[in-house]
């Protein structure tokens, strides 16, 4: 039986910040989850949650046993 594992987190990451993801240079991005836990998820991630203010508001993110992505939304 496979168990998901769930993290919540706020970004606020301004637009020129956010280019570093979307040009590639930066391939991750590390969060602190709301538990104290430092997560570490693809950049690629976050793309389709881009303004053009960059990003800003609490996420849900949900791993498998594994750490692989499972979900990424805006709660």
């Amino acid at each position: 039986m496979s168990m998901a594992v769930d993290y919540f987190f706020y970004l606020d990451i301004p637009a020129e910040e956010y280019l570093r993801y979307y040009s590639g240079r930066a391939s991750a991005v590390v969060v602190r989850a709301n538990n104290g836990l430092r997560v570490r998820f693809p950049a690629s991630a976050i793309r389709r949650f881009v303004t053009r203010d960059g990003i800003q508001g609490r996420f849900h993110l949900k791993v498998d046993e594994n750490n692989r992505l499972l979900s990424l939304e805006r709660v």
